[in-house]
């Protein structure tokens, strides 16, 4: 599901910081030479509020934000377009937040994965050879979507690589415990007390060491460079995520066209009901992702199609750890031994 997260991410990846019309035209700049000039000298007597000074806000980046809110009354006035001021919309900020409705959504998809992982603890077996796989992936999640708030609370070039080097490693590591289960690539109990590995270690520990190697290499080159490759990281964070929904969209294939085999101690046209699920969540990641392609002025300059995505995300997690679990506690996993 996290896959999820980035697949649309990546759109909003695409979203370059650097200069937009707003912030580009004479009108703005001037606006905030002048409030730079009264207000941020060395004689400034109005300290900001402590909520901003939490945040980091400075006096100017204060100035930025009351004058991209004055030209955009009056440009709502005269009946002219919304524009976007450093890649974003102008929103109303609350304590010292950017975009607060995206940090609330943020916080709840944060919640989902939470409650997913206790979900995985309560129900499904310590012997499940996937049980750790799915909740490292969920504390995996869990800080992408902490780093994603932050990043809304304050966007600056540290929160910001924060937030796109998190959501990069969830969706990895979603790739990467996807191809461990649909291949069978995880390790066999033969008894509470004994772990075998099958043939599949190797493999997995080849998968493992292509998938680190893979991340160290797109985070180096992402911190190296002088200025973020915003396409090529959307790039890179977009294939991830076909490859992921593509592999779960071929698991949940009808018993006609079944090209794996969904669990190995039973044939390809073994299908349980809950399968169709996998599908269902491939539909709607796809469809939560046009959110992010039509791109529109936030509705009382709070909530934008970023921010309706976040809130879409997080009962599509909730509907994929149901899943998840389902899947683990299927009939067919106590006949796999080694």
């Amino acid at each position: 599901m996290r896959i999820l997260w980035t697949l649309l991410t990546i759109v909003t990846l695409s979203r370059c910081v650097c200069a937009s019309s707003g912030d580009r035209s004479p009108e703005f700049v001037h606006c905030v030479d002048l409030c730079r000039a009264e207000k941020c000298g060395p004689h400034q007597t109005e300290p900001l509020p402590m909520a901003l000074r939490l945040t980091r806000w400075t006096c100017t980046d204060d100035c930025k934000y009351r004058c991209m809110h004055e030209i955009t009354d009056r440009d709502i006035q005269l009946g002219k377009p919304v524009h976007q001021y450093h890649g974003k919309w102008p929103f109303w900020r609350f304590a010292g937040m950017q975009e607060p409705a995206s940090v609330a959504f943020s916080l709840l998809n944060l919640w989902a994965h939470a409650r997913g992982a206790s979900k995985v603890r309560r129900k499904v077996s310590k012997d499940h050879p996937m049980r750790s796989y799915y909740l490292v992936w969920s504390m995996v999640s869990v800080n992408a979507w902490v780093w994603s708030s932050v990043f809304h609370t304050r966007d600056l070039p540290l929160t910001e690589k924060l937030d796109y080097f998190s959501a990069a490693l969830a969706i990895m590591y979603a790739l990467y415990y996807t191809t461990v289960r649909l291949f069978h690539l995880y390790p066999l109990p033969t008894s509470r007390l004994t772990l075998t590995e099958k043939p599949g270690n190797a493999k997995r520990k080849i998968l493992a060491s292509i998938c680190i190697l893979s991340y160290i290499a797109h985070v180096s080159y992402l911190s190296l460079l002088p200025r973020f490759d915003y396409t090529y990281n959307m790039a890179f964070n977009l294939a991830l995520g076909l490859v992921h929904n593509a592999l779960w969209a071929v698991y949940s294939l009808p018993t006609s066209i079944s090209l794996l085999r969904r669990f190995p101690s039973h044939p390809k046209s073994y299908r349980p009901q809950f399968v169709s699920k996998a599908a269902v969540f491939v539909i709607l990641t796809t469809a939560a992702t046009g959110l992010e392609l039509f791109d529109f002025p936030p509705w009382a300059r709070t909530i934008d199609a970023h921010a309706l995505w976040h809130l879409s995300t997080a009962p599509i997690a909730l509907l994929w750890y149901d899943f998840l679990v389902e899947d683990s506690r299927d009939s067919s996993w106590r006949e796999q031994r080694v």
